[in-house]
């Protein structure tokens, strides 16, 4: 039986009961009257429990195709709370529309807050790849690029929101994108680096094979995982022996990267190592990683068919 809004709302504001799924999965397709209840109590909700209703909307969201946060991610866009209006952005990972963009766009140019700025226009970067595969408006998609293009191009912006905007250019196939990442790769902040080296991925051009196979030895660890990922975007078979190395006594977040981007590349090499892994998940009985394991494998066996 589902939960009455009422009681989601009660609960919520009272820090009482522990955030749940069913609670913000009732928070899902709101009728209008609803939506409107939820905007006056919004701010009477603890900031702790904002957060975790966005961090629960941002999981659902990925399994449960049927439902609709938009009322919730949309009023957390204009929350007081820096922090909040990132995790919004971040919740609506899935929200491709048109009015999700203009709300992005002044977002990404205007928020006071630099972290806010570099999720906004990293989540621009979807849109631009949307367009780039013909499932969104061009003309819509290049208020996008321009946005992202003056970010990148204004040496006084905040660093974090340049690479970011940088990232979101590589999906696009503008000549002048080759140019953009050369000069970050060479810039001397290891931050533009490392997102020139995402971005070398995010364009699938072999140009940039040699580059990322070099960073796949750099002694930055951001830079490496970086690399790790730009390997699986390019498919480098090349890769491989490098990034197998890496996961020895690699952190979780590496070694995750490194699960996806064998499973991109899918060589036989690629595949042996992750069954390697899968073992070693199931000896230390880690259902997480068994899962994630499994996934890539089931990637890499497309690409036999």
């Amino acid at each position: 039986m589902a939960i009455k809004f009422e009681e989601v709302i009660r609960s919520l504001i009272s820090d009482e009961a522990p955030v749940t799924k069913a609670m913000v999965r009732r928070l899902s397709n709101l009728g209008a009257a609803e939506e409107q209840a939820l905007i006056k109590v919004w701010g009477s909700i603890p900031v702790a429990r904002r957060h975790q209703v966005l961090r629960e909307i941002a999981e659902l969201s990925e399994d449960e195709f049927d439902t609709d946060f938009r009322a919730v991610t949309h009023l957390a866009l204009t929350d007081i709370h820096d922090d909040l209006r990132e995790a919004a952005i971040e919740a609506s990972w899935t929200d491709e529309s048109v009015e999700m963009l203009n709300r992005l766009l002044p977002m990404a140019t205007v928020d006071s807050s630099p972290t806010v700025r570099a999720a906004a226009v990293s989540a621009l970067g979807r849109f631009i790849l949307q367009a780039e595969l013909g499932k969104f408006s061009p003309m819509q998609a290049r208020q996008a690029e321009r946005v992202a293009l003056k970010l990148y191009n204004n040496r006084n912006e905040d660093i974090r929101v340049r690479c970011r905007a940088l990232e979101a250019i590589a999906n696009s196939s503008r000549a002048e994108v080759v140019g953009m990442i050369e000069e970050s790769y060479h810039d001397g902040d290891a931050r533009l680096r490392a997102a020139a080296i995402y971005a070398m991925g995010k364009t699938c051009d072999e140009r940039w094979a040699r580059f990322v196979l070099q960073e796949l030895n750099s002694d930055d660890p951001a830079i490496r995982f970086e690399a790790i990922r730009a390997a699986g975007e390019l498919g480098l078979e090349e890769a491989v022996p490098q990034i197998g190395k890496l996961v020895i006594d690699a952190d979780r977040q590496t070694l995750e990267m490194a699960i996806w981007s064998l499973g991109e590349i899918s060589s036989g090499e690629s595949r042996r190592i992750l069954e390697h892994l899968f073992k070693y998940a199931e000896e230390i009985e880690d259902e997480s990683l068994l899962e994630q394991i499994e996934d890539a494998l089931a990637n890499a066996s497309l690409f036999d068919l």
